[in-house]
Parts: C-alpha cells; structure tokens; sequence
C-alpha cells in the first residue's frame, strides 16, 4: 500500500474542522431550513473532506447534503470546492430506469400512438426474394415497383392518376402480392411461434373455460378460419356472446357457447315388451277347496275341474 493511500484515511485536521464553512455553502446552494444536522464527513485523499448534511426536504428522506472542501500543500486557508445533493444508504430512490421498449405491455398503445418496430426484430424477416436487395426506404425491389408501375399504366388508361389499382389476376405482382412478398417484412419463424404461444395461453385448452365446455372449437360453427400455417392450429371466433368473440382462438379451445352446445339428446326408448305366445300359464280364479280346484288357461277354456 502506498503512502499516499495511508495518508487519504485520515481526514486532514483543517479541513474536518471547516464545519461551519461548509454549512454556509450548502445553506447557499439549498432553500432556507432544509440543511439539518451535521452527519459526519469523509477523506477524499490528501487534505481533501467532504462534511455531509441533513436534508430535511420533502420527498429526500435519506439525502444528505455533501460538501467537499480541500486545503492546498502548506496552506491554512481551507477552500470550498463543490456541493451536491446525494442519496444515503437508507435514501429513498426513485425506480431503476427501464427503456421504454420493455416496459411497453399489450393494450398500452392508444389512438394516435406510433409503434417503431425495430430494424433487426428477430419476430419480423424480408418479405422479399432474389439477389437484389430494395433501398431502406423502398417496400418492395426496383423491377416489383417497375413491374406494378407498367400494369396500373395499362389498366388505369385514361382514368385519375390517383385511382388505386390492384395487380391484374395471374401476374407476377398478384402472385407475390398473395404470397405476402409484397411487404417490406413478414413473420419470421420466431415471430410465428411467439404469437402461437401467445394465443395458446390465452385461449387454448388448459384455460378454465376450455376444460369445462362441452366441445373444441374445431367443430363449433362459429369458428372462421385463417389462412397461413396458423390456420392448421388456430380461427377467429364469430359468436357474439363467447368471451372469445373477435379473438384468434387455439382449435382446442371451446366455451359454452358452441354451436352444438344446445342441441338436446333425444330420450331413451325402453324396449319393446316380449310376448310368449308357444305357452300357456293356467291361474287359479279363486282359491280352490282341497277335493278339488278349477284353473283356467290364459283363453279362456278350462283346463281343470275335480268335484268332491
């Protein structure tokens, strides 16, 4: 350890006894009556201190004032050299600044709020092909624009230049235009598995609702389907009264509100009763004595008589 770092843990003699030069400065630089107690000081190197005070301020619970004061190499005279307000170890301090990017949640973007998307979004990928690659500023390659400039030529003879046109049906611009190729970016991979991800915690089968309906939604009526490769997992529900109406719904989600839902099982019908015609059972009509008993078949004719 060298000298100079033994010399800095003992604060110099003038400059811890400048208590009340110090005071003054940080009564100078804050409002009246919020400078408080003395509240000890610290050596900042040789013949350097900084005197720390209370901040009696509303909303600082913790500050202190630090006012530093320095003395040059065989000087009496001690000298201010600067006052800041600083946080204690107790202080009370406002959160840890988060960039805006991660503090942005669903549903917190209004009418009128802009979005940037961010150049290198691993959820997004060109949405073009080939070897020339389009300006930064242009949504689709040169020979696309040059392309779709020439058929809304041909198609919009004649008619205001302001007129929107789409792509004739069968060319080049058509087919890239439904493959989504037309667009400057489109869902990468990532993206595709973040949003089904998504939309499976919201609505998919292990939420409440799903677990307790009576069917998915893959044979509910009121499921529209989607296009792409999400449309192998994923619709739109259309029923009015689903707390899924509007919401892109997993094909395991269901609610009580399925399209089959209400349809009632018909009621069981017993069985029709067998009828044994090849036998006859006799039945006494009325007790017989014991010198003698009448049965009568089930038609009628006697089939016993005895007589005392």
């Amino acid at each position: 350890m060298s000298a100079a770092t033994t010399r800095s843990r003992t604060p110099d003699r003038l400059c811890a006894e400048a208590v009340d030069l110090a005071r003054s400065a940080a009564e100078e630089a804050a409002a009246p009556g919020v400078v408080g107690e003395h509240a000890g000081l610290a050596s900042e190197g040789d013949r350097v201190v900084t005197h720390f005070f209370e901040c009696k301020e509303l909303g600082y619970r913790g500050w202190r004032w630090a006012v530093t004061v320095a003395r040059a190499s065989r000087a009496k005279f001690v000298t201010l050299d600067e006052v800041v307000l600083l946080p204690g170890p107790d202080a009370l301090l406002a959160p840890e600044w988060v960039p805006w990017s991660e503090r942005l949640r669903p549903g917190d973007m209004g009418p009128g709020d802009l979005l940037p998307t961010d150049a290198e979004d691993l959820r997004l990928e060109p949405g073009y092909s080939g070897e020339d690659e389009p300006v930064p500023n242009a949504p689709v390659s040169h020979e696309m624009a040059e392309l779709v400039e020439a058929e809304d030529a041909e198609v919009t003879a004649g008619a205001p230049a302001n007129l929107p046109v789409a792509p004739s049906r069968g060319s080049i611009a058509a087919v890239a235009e439904e493959l989504g190729m037309r667009r400057a970016r489109v869902l990468s991979r990532y993206g595709l598995h973040v949003a089904a991800d998504r939309w499976e915690e919201g609505y998919g089968a292990k939420t409440p609702m799903a677990q307790a309906a009576p069917a998915s939604c893959v044979t509910c009526g009121f499921l529209a389907p989607i296009g792409g490769s999400l449309g192998q997992a994923f619709g739109v529900c259309a029923n009015e009264f689903s707390p899924a109406d509007g919401r892109v719904v997993s094909l395991t989600y269901g609610c009580g509100g399925h399209s089959e839902a209400a349809v009632m099982p018909k009621p069981p019908r017993p069985a029709p009763p067998v009828i044994d015609e090849t036998r006859v059972d006799p039945f006494p009509l009325r007790p017989a004595p014991d010198s003698g008993s009448v049965s009568v078949g089930v038609d009628g004719d006697a089939a016993e008589l005895g007589h005392s």
